[in-house]
């Protein structure tokens, strides 16, 4: 049966969300949404509860290393995705990645992954607890097929690979292309 890479990423602002100094954050949010959606390779993402837009996956819950800050949330995602390649040229390009770039100005730089990768059947869909539950065995354990990250990664089989630095920037280029479209009328 082929299989899927489900990612999940977790962050946890310095301030409540609603603070002035989230603003940033927040206005790009919905752009990194879309970008996400059009780009190669994306497969799905779980929606939020009480929020429009794709339905949630499960009862969103939070690391172990969440501390709430008056507001009840932290910025985390859930997607699926086909290969390796395509969730990297996502993050690490565009308007992703510039969002990534000034990430210190807006969350907690804890000792804990942003991140955690793991494949699933393609009968699958991962939800909340899942990838918390990933994400917390990354940063007990390191990587391993069970929970790694872009720089010790592993195929569906479980074995060791490197990303293929080509195939990501053929990604990049293809999603610079579907996203100058969709940019254009923002």
């Amino acid at each position: 049966m082929a299989s899927r890479l489900a990612l999940y990423n977790f962050g946890m602002f310095r301030r409540p969300s609603d603070d002035p100094a989230n603003r940033g954050f927040h206005d790009r949010n919905d752009p990194n949404l879309r970008a996400v959606e059009a780009s190669g390779g994306f497969i799905a993402r779980s929606g939020y509860p009480d929020e429009p837009g794709p339905p949630s996956w499960g009862t969103q819950v939070f690391p172990r290393f969440y501390v709430d800050n008056g507001d009840g949330w932290a910025p985390s995602t859930l997607s699926l995705w086909q290969d390796l390649a395509s969730p990297m040229a996502f993050a690490y390009d565009g308007i992703h990645a510039e969002t990534l770039g000034r990430a210190r100005e807006w969350f907690v730089q804890g000792d804990w992954p942003r991140y955690v990768l793991w494949w699933v059947t393609a009968d699958h869909v991962p939800d909340w607890a899942e990838g918390v539950e990933r994400f917390e065995a990354l940063h007990k354990t390191g990587p391993t097929a069970h929970a790694f990250d872009f720089k010790h990664a592993f195929d569906a089989a479980g074995n060791p690979v490197v990303v293929d630095r080509a195939a990501v920037l053929r990604k990049r280029q293809d999603n610079k292309t579907a996203q100058a479209g969709m940019f254009a009328g923002s």
